[in-house]
């Protein structure tokens, strides 16, 4: 199973050809952590973006963390906050992915390569 995380639903979002182009070969629809669907109606400026963000993801199935693996992202985040600049969303991402042994489909990997267990993928070239 594969978990987008925001950039990538960003880049389809804006039609990004290289993006649309992968995304149509899937033989399986990814899902989306809670978290990332969060992010994206965080940057809405106004209600017509909202409904973009609304039809963006209304095909997708949304995963939440477990409180194990809020524990988890509690852990992580005490830990590479200070050492690698892991932010808070990216700790509860990240945690959320291996707690649903995902894969998460991004291109931040120096935000996602200090977690033990995660599995990333880049998706398309840039």
């Amino acid at each position: 199973m594969r978990l987008l995380d925001t950039d990538v639903l960003i880049d389809i979002q804006r039609r990004y050809q290289s993006a649309l182009d992968w995304f149509s070969t899937l033989a399986e629809l990814p899902g989306i952590p809670g978290f990332v669907a969060m992010e994206l109606y965080q940057d809405a400026p106004d209600i017509r973006r909202v409904r973009e963000v609304d039809q963006l993801i209304a095909p997708l199935a949304i995963f939440w963390p477990s409180a194990r693996d809020c524990h988890r992202a509690l852990t992580d985040f005490r830990t590479l906050h200070l050492s690698h600049g892991i932010g808070l969303l990216d700790a509860l991402i990240g945690a959320t992915a291996i707690g649903h042994h995902a894969t998460l489909v991004t291109f931040n990997l120096r935000h996602f390569r200090p977690f033990t267990d995660l599995t990333t993928e880049q998706p398309y070239s840039k």
